[in-house]
């Protein structure tokens, strides 16, 4: 397979930054969204608080999912506005679904 050489960079540098620790993600876009969406005065700081969870949870339990698993689970959700919740999630999942094999 034919990999263009300016794609490696953001490849490896995916890796790398996973690899240090949980990825740095900007959710305040998706929490204005989802504020907007319910038009509640209270939503974009409920939204913000349980993103802020979702990463202390990620920064307590990071070493524990497998590093394939951080890399696919944080290459899968940073296509859009990605959340903690969403990489949380995806790595729970994936850990899941290891057990029932």
């Amino acid at each position: 397979m034919f990999v263009p050489l300016f794609a490696l960079p953001l490849t490896i540098h995916l890796i790398i930054t996973v690899a240090d620790g949980v990825p740095k993600l900007d959710v305040a876009a998706s929490c204005r969204a989802a504020a907007a969406a319910t038009q509640t005065k209270d939503r974009l700081q409920t939204c913000l608080d349980s993103e802020q969870r979702s990463h202390d949870k990620l920064v307590k339990e990071w070493l524990d999912y497998t590093p394939v698993d951080r890399v696919n689970c944080s290459k899968a959700i940073i296509q859009f506005e990605p959340t903690y919740t969403e990489l949380l999630t995806c790595l729970e999942m994936a850990r899941d679904v290891k057990k029932l094999k």
